[in-house]
């Protein structure tokens, strides 16, 4: 139902999203939108390239007066870098870097010059990644819908997050800080170990989680593959650029648990109506589907490939072993990659919402918001009689 594009390239002159079946009637806020774009450049460990870029959106379709109009939505971010490449010669480059896209895009695409492959696979692609999943994020909020990210961990430095803390409150303390990170301690232990990267002339990867609160349940499906919600929010954050690892919750530490230690029971609340789980180590999916718990996503970021330390390679153009040349990049991306994260988890999600609700406008869809099944015993009657298949043999 939705469907974005992105077009670009890192050092061309901007930067074009196109965003399809956006329901009518929806507010923008602009200035919130541009404080996602602002919120995609701040990190400690950035490169130079976020001091000289100063992302703002131009919509030029689809918003009128201030409100969605149900076309398409076209929105521009100008690349002042530009500026500097626009009138120059571009001198080739044919060793490809480890980790990149080079070697890879060449294969693919038969370039005979590999920066063609890294204008398009730069990660400044996210920036119009970030101004769909931001108009997302303003959809899935008028339905009380909420999505944040933080920081835990940063090479070796992993953050001690109390199980109880609440996620608003995880929230609000990482963007008080530009590593992104809720526990001070850790996030001055993150900052030290950056900066002995740098010194080294090296990267440093981590892990960040991205959440979303309030959400109903029943979105996604079990019954078709590619419409089960896990895999969609899985591939949305695998293709983040350097992701390389997505879990639901705490997937991989659960695989070294029995069963019994990893599945959420179920309980009534207190109203005696009311369908709860004690626990939400599932990271509020089941089957593909939500189940009204926090929605809990873990994501992998490898050390950006780019270092300053050459590294050993071959020249394509005289078939000698060669040294990387280095371009400039970040040496810790992860703070800000979580924005990132936070859009690309918006936008599966609130095209889900679209495929539950139906609905052109959002006047069509607040009333059937307002009556979708909820994990209550008045909403869920049970026949409690025996049936048969009736199926025909084969």
């Amino acid at each position: 139902m939705l469907r974005f594009l992105t077009a670009g390239e890192s050092h061309g002159p901007q930067l074009t999203a196109i965003l399809e079946g956006f329901p009518a009637g929806l507010i923008v806020d602009r200035d919130r939108l541009n404080r996602d774009m602002t919120r995609r450049q701040k990190g400690y460990g950035s490169g130079g390239r976020m001091k000289i870029e100063s992302d703002t959106v131009q919509i030029t379709s689809g918003i009128m007066a201030h409100k969605t109009t149900g076309g398409p939505i076209a929105m521009h971010i100008v690349n002042r870098d530009f500026d500097k490449w626009k009138d120059r010669d571009i001198t080739p480059i044919t060793i490809p870097r480890p980790g990149h896209a080079d070697l890879t895009g060449a294969i693919k695409y038969g370039y005979g010059e590999l920066r063609l492959a890294l204008e398009r696979a730069s990660a400044r692609e996210t920036a119009a990644r970030v101004a769909v999943g931001a108009l997302c994020k303003q959809l899935l909020a008028h339905f009380g819908i909420e999505i944040g990210s933080y920081v835990v961990s940063i090479g070796p430095v992993i953050a001690e997050i109390a199980p109880e803390m609440a996620y608003e409150l995880r929230f609000a303390s990482a963007e008080t800080n530009d590593l992104r990170c809720p526990d001070p301690v850790a996030t001055e232990a993150m900052r030290n170990h950056i900066r002995d990267i740098m010194q080294a002339k090296d990267t440093a990867g981590g892990i960040f989680e991205i959440i979303a609160l309030n959400l109903p349940p029943g979105l996604g499906s079990h019954v078709h593959w590619d419409r089960r919600l896990s895999a969609q929010i899985m591939q949305h954050i695998g293709s983040i650029q350097a992701i390389k690892g997505v879990e639901i919750g705490r997937a991989f530490a659960n695989t070294t648990l029995p069963g019994s230690q990893v599945h959420d029971e179920m309980v009534l609340d207190d109203d005696g109506n009311t369908l709860r789980r004690t626990s939400n180590r599932s990271g509020g999916l089941e089957g593909g589907i939500t189940t009204g718990e926090p929605l809990v996503i873990r994501a992998a970021m490898k050390p950006i490939s780019t270092v300053l330390n050459p590294r050993r390679s071959v020249d394509l153009a005289t078939g000698e072993d060669a040294l990387t040349v280095y371009e400039r990049s970040d040496f810790c991306a992860v703070p800000r990659a979580a924005v990132v994260g936070e859009a690309m988890l918006a936008i599966p999600l609130a095209n889900s919402l679209l495929e539950k609700l139906g609905g052109d406008s959002i006047a069509e869809m607040e009333p059937r918001f307002a009556g979708l099944c909820r994990a209550r015993l008045e909403d869920l009657p049970m026949d409690n009689t025996a049936w048969r298949f009736d199926y025909q043999d084969v």
